[in-house]
């Protein structure tokens, strides 16, 4: 097994020659003289450099950090999502008219929703199922460092760009 980053592709260390100062004439005590028009060469192009690597090990407190964040994140703009559609949906009188049918239905004249208790009631499921999603997510990383172990991890290909920068 070689090193980390091994180089990959046939021009990864491929250099310009180096030019050789004698083959370059002295003009010191020498009249000009005409010499024709020499083509040069398009600027060389590098090809991009490739490296593979291996993702041998996941850090499991790295990725219990990043699953904290992005759940806790994902709960938040979903809170706020909900909240928007039922204040829009109780700005438009839609939240009355269903509270008018389940009140019809059941057979009741004064049914409503409890708003609080339905934020309450949304924030404990969603609570839950952070907290589930993020154990999950690391257990999914220790079973990830127990195949990598066993069979040898991810290789990743990295091509470096140098007409990008």
């Amino acid at each position: 097994m070689g090193s980390v980053a091994d180089d990959i592709g046939p021009g990864a260390a491929v250099r310009p020659p180096a030019r050789n100062p004698a083959s370059v004439p002295a003009s010191v005590g020498r009249p000009a003289q005409a010499r024709p028009p020499v083509a040069r060469p398009a600027a060389q192009v590098e090809p991009e450099r490739r490296y593979r690597q291996t993702i041998h090990r996941v850090d499991l407190w790295s990725v219990l950090k990043i699953a904290v964040c992005f759940y806790i994140c994902g709960m938040a703009v979903t809170m706020v999502a909900l909240i928007a559609l039922w204040a829009i949906a109780d700005a438009a009188g839609v939240i009355h008219s269903v509270e008018k049918f389940l009140g019809d239905l059941l057979q009741t004249k004064d049914f409503t929703f409890l708003d609080a208790a339905i934020l309450r009631g949304a924030l404990l499921v969603s609570a839950v199922l952070v907290v589930l999603q993020i154990v999950i997510t690391v257990i999914a990383a220790a079973f990830y460092n127990v195949f990598a172990e066993l069979f040898g991890g991810v290789e990743i290909t990295i091509s470096e760009d140098e007409t990008a920068l």
